[in-house]
């Protein structure tokens, strides 16, 4: 497998997300998406502070050694909870999307911000550190956290935009690569899913049938693997 250049997956996440958002009118930028209580704005905004803290991190070097990976820093994350904070930061970020004159403000700031956090990511050591909500990585590492959530964002977003493009193959595979690191060595994958619905799975945003569970044995009760 031809090795990923990290910040060229997330350029590609971004643009990806930039092609879906500018597409756009005021009405399309309300239509829902998966995230529950979230329209497309919301969901962009929240997506928008991922760049903003990108550029924080990666103007604020940080010394190593790295106490996560790509993969290990999801674990902090509960996968499917609802607790305090994450109501909070929810109801924060429709407040947040909702004080734009119109829901295309998110967008004009987002086209300013996710290319300054791709540049950001271009000129960073790829040999550095970053800290980031509590961890300190590598920047690699951290790039590919930016992109698996972009990705699997990206999808989010598009579940009411039957036209719209699904996130491309590089960065498509920066977030199935997380999530294969997050299953078990000895899980395997069931053959009849594609990446999105891996990754849609992997993630609780579609439910496993009978047959996944089947096919995942003991497995399925990890799901989901991400939040």
């Amino acid at each position: 497998m031809t090795t990923i250049r990290q910040h060229e997956a997330l350029a590609q996440a971004y643009d990806g997300i930039s092609a879906v958002v500018t597409a756009l009118d005021d009405a399309g930028l309300q239509r829902p998406t998966r995230c529950r209580g979230w329209l497309v704005a919301d969901l962009l905004f929240h997506i928008l502070c991922d760049a903003q803290r990108a550029l924080v991190a990666l103007a604020s070097p940080a010394p190593g050694p790295a106490d996560v990976d790509d993969v290990s820093y999801w674990r902090a994350f509960t996968p499917g909870g609802d607790d305090e904070a994450s109501r909070k930061h929810a109801w924060w970020a429709r407040r947040s999307a909702a004080a734009f004159d119109r829901p295309s403000g998110v967008v004009r700031l987002w086209t300013d911000t996710a290319p300054a956090a791709v540049r950001a990511a271009a000129a960073a050591d790829p040999d550095g550190h970053v800290t980031t909500q509590g961890h300190v990585l590598r920047v690699p590492d951290f790039l590919a956290t930016l992109t698996t959530e972009a990705v699997i964002h990206h999808l989010d977003l598009i579940v009411d935009l039957p036209d719209a493009p699904l996130p491309a193959e590089t960065p498509t595979r920066v977030a199935v690569a997380t999530v294969d690191g997050l299953l078990s060595d000895d899980a395997v994958r069931p053959t009849g899913w594609d990446d999105p619905e891996y990754l849609l799975k992997a993630t609780g945003r579609l439910p496993l049938t009978d047959r996944d569970r089947r096919d995942l044995g003991e497995a399925a009760g990890w799901f989901p693997l991400l939040g």
